[in-house]
């Protein structure tokens, strides 16, 4: 039975698990191992709709501690310059996998000229809105996610825990003792010798216990997914609006995220070393952004997951158990959906969980990556804003295989709300599709323009009940407020 854990890692995976743990099974001791010495990457970061949810209902962290040291943006969804078209949305709400009243077919059979919006929250993107104003003047919010700096995410996590009771042990690892059960203790280079029931492997890329000591295999992405390198830079904000979506912008030899913080507007460029050198992918990303500055040298990153995240009694959060670049902010989004696998399973367990519910957890580990990894693949596979050498490898050669029955079906049937049945089913049971589901990759795909046989004319009436819902969309979004305005609504400092 478990009585102590251990979490290796004080970035924001070791610290949401930990949380995890002790606010469900607060009877435990658990402890955080942070390294001093590797401190926190000083990088925004974008997160999905569960995210919320996992902080204030699955954790019940006050909504005010968290506003007030994470200071969050608002992300309503994301800004994609890609494919053929100017720009399409993919916002938190549904713009495709709906009917609207009046038409005969889903809404995705009337976006083949103009998808620049489909719903309110695609609507609210084009007119740069964060939310609807509610009857009483507030901000209507709702459908949201964050853009989040991780030094004070990290902050406001660290805090809540130590009012908690988890316990920080401040040290670097040099080892481990291995026992009956897998791992008895982690070694410290000072000497200390740590022991625990259970441990959580939160060590980032290194993956300390789940990849080095208990020698789990690694499984490459790279058939699907080229980039393996980021430059992270950005400038200090002056008179641009804060724009409530991340935005993904196709580069020469990958994409360029743009993330919205209050005080600063973060970007970073994922580019495939094999196809530009670490020095040109510098220069393309500082030429066209000419206020950015490159904050560091090239970061390096293999896509992929370990064959089990949970391996004897050590379970990997986050990097630790796979990683993919941040194309449609999915790290956290995991990390959440992990964690509320995890916790049930130690519930239903009683705390001594058997092999059949690790087997149970690790197929959910698996198919949640592959998912990933599957929906990614597709913004590669079909992206052809640009004829670089990088991008004709990508439509040539990128490994969509995972989802290939989606795309025949597509391929003849069009943006059918049918195609719901042709993706995985227990990720989405358990909440990890929240972000995407069937509605992320019509959008991918019908905003890339992917052709399909079974094509829809509309009449008369359906075009006009059509350009009437749109108009009505494109009314309320300039009604709405700005994420400037939202944050002055919650501090009590109307603008308006």
């Amino acid at each position: 039975m478990i009585s102590s854990v251990i979490v290796l890692g004080a970035g924001s995976a070791g610290l949401m698990a930990a949380l995890a743990v002790k606010r469900h099974f607060p009877e435990l001791r658990v402890q955080v191992v942070r390294d001093p010495a590797l401190g926190i990457i000083g990088v925004g970061e974008s997160t999905t709709p569960n995210v919320p949810s996992f902080l204030f209902d699955f954790l019940r962290i006050d909504p005010g501690h968290f506003y007030a040291v994470a200071n969050p943006t608002w992300k309503i969804g994301i800004h994609f310059l890609w494919g053929p078209r100017p720009h399409f949305q993919f916002p938190f709400t549904k713009q495709l996998d709906v009917q609207l009243n009046g038409l005969a077919r889903p809404n995705g059979f009337y976006c083949t000229d103009d998808f620049s919006f489909a719903d309110s929250g695609s609507a609210l993107m084009v007119h740069g809105k964060a939310f609807r104003r509610a009857p009483n003047g507030a901000p209507d919010i709702r459908d949201h996610a964050y853009h989040i700096f991780n030094p004070d995410y990290v902050k406001a996590l660290e805090m809540v825990g130590k009012g908690w009771g988890i316990e920080f042990v401040d040290g670097a690892m040099e080892g481990a003792e291995r026992g009956p059960q897998g791992v008895a203790a982690i070694l410290l280079k000072d000497g200390r010798r740590l022991a625990a029931d259970f441990f959580i492997d939160a060590s980032g890329f290194r993956s300390e216990l789940l990849g080095r000591v208990l020698e789990e295999p690694f499984v490459s992405f790279g058939s699907s997914l080229y980039c393996d390198r980021a430059i992270v830079g950005g400038w200090n904000r002056t008179t641009e609006p804060i724009l409530p979506y991340t935005t993904a912008e196709t580069m020469d030899a990958g994409w360029c995220w743009q993330i919205e913080h209050e005080k600063l507007v973060n970007r970073g460029y994922v580019y495939c070393s094999s196809a530009i050198s670490d020095d040109e992918a510098r220069a393309e990303f500082l030429r066209k952004n000419p206020k950015a500055e490159a904050w560091s040298h090239a970061v390096k990153f293999k896509s992929g997951r370990y064959r089990r995240g949970w391996v004897e009694n050590v379970v990997a959060m986050g990097n630790a158990g796979g990683f993919v670049e941040p194309l449609e902010a999915t790290a956290l989004m995991l990390l959440c959906a992990h964690c509320q696998t995890l916790v049930p399973i130690l519930r239903e367990s009683n705390l001594s969980p058997p092999p059949t519910l690790r087997k149970l957890y690790n197929e959910f580990f698996v198919q949640s990556w592959d998912e990933i990894r599957n929906f990614l693949s597709i913004h590669y596979r079909f992206n052809t804003r640009l004829d670089t050498p990088f991008w004709r490898q990508c439509r040539a050669d990128v490994d969509v295989s995972g989802v290939q029955d989606l795309l025949d079906f597509y391929e003849e049937n069009g943006p059918t709300r049918l195609c719901r049945h042709l993706v995985g089913n227990r990720g989405q049971e358990m909440g990890v599709h929240s972000a995407f589901g069937i509605e992320g990759y019509l959008v991918i795909l019908t905003g890339n323009r992917v052709p399909y046989k079974n094509m829809h004319t509309a009449t008369d009436e359906e075009r006009e009940r059509w350009s009437a819902h749109l108009a009505n969309l494109a009314e309320q979004a300039r009604s709405g407020m700005t994420v400037e305005e939202a944050l002055a609504s919650i501090r009590g400092d109307p603008v308006y």
